[in-house]
């Protein structure tokens, strides 16, 4: 996001970055060397886009100089190291627990998002509001069968997924749970698909079952 900003925006964000406090119009005007006029303009912007605030106020000797300082969301927009610690993380848990307990793994916290969502079945529209709510931006593909696809153009896990192909299962699990299903991957972006496309295959479970139950919530019938 911060490549999208001229370049005096960026040093104003770098400026409030190494002053945790904030910092006054007076004070980024002397240290970018603009005009006051220009950091005014600049802050209302990066105000509008939700990349500074407005924090306290410093008495002085006269009227009081307000300060600025950065948003939570523009510090998320400097460099963070999440996919190493991520990538770390998963070599250490394999080296652990093997790889067959760690694509395990992977399925049950997919699950265990889906869950925290949705308390049953729901159809490809909802799944992809889900989805994109965590940024896969996705939505609903009908084939000329007249079959739904759901299509994914992000992939959200993409460095860490080429070097864990393992992470994919987590995608699957929290896609498959949603729906009740079981899901196709038909074409992946780490394997080398311009987008990922997953497609919900009805289990034998769900095919029998009661509609809108999860296969894990379905009770076995009582004889009379």
């Amino acid at each position: 996001m911060l490549e999208g900003l001229g370049r005096t925006q960026q040093d104003l964000l770098n400026a409030l970055l190494h002053h945790a406090s904030g910092m006054s119009i007076d004070e980024l005007a002397e240290q970018l060397a603009v005009t006051r006029t220009a950091i005014r303009q600049h802050l209302a912007a990066l105000e509008r886009d939700g990349l500074v605030l407005r924090g306290e106020t410093r008495p002085t000797g006269r009227r009081p100089e307000q300060l600025y300082r950065l948003t939570d969301h523009a510090k998320e927009q400097f460099p963070r190291q999440y996919q190493m610690l991520a990538s770390v993380l998963i070599d250490e848990v394999a080296g652990i627990i093997g790889p067959e307990a760690l694509a395990m793994l992977m399925r049950s916290m997919g699950r265990k998002l889906a869950l925290d969502r949705e308390s049953q079945v729901v159809d490809e529209a909802r799944i992809v509001q889900h989805m994109n709510q965590a940024g896969y931006q996705s939505e609903v593909f009908f084939r000329s069968s007249g079959d739904p696809e759901i299509v994914a153009h992000n992939c959200v896990f993409h460095r860490l997924a080429e070097a864990h192909p393992v992470v994919c299962e987590l995608d699957l699990a929290l896609i498959g749970t949603l729906g009740g299903a079981e899901v196709d991957h038909t074409e992946c972006m780490v394997r080398g698909g311009n987008v990922c496309r997953f497609k919900l295959r009805p289990s034998a479970e769900t095919a029998t079952g009661p509609e809108n139950v999860r296969p894990s919530e379905q009770t076995d019938p009582v004889d009379d």
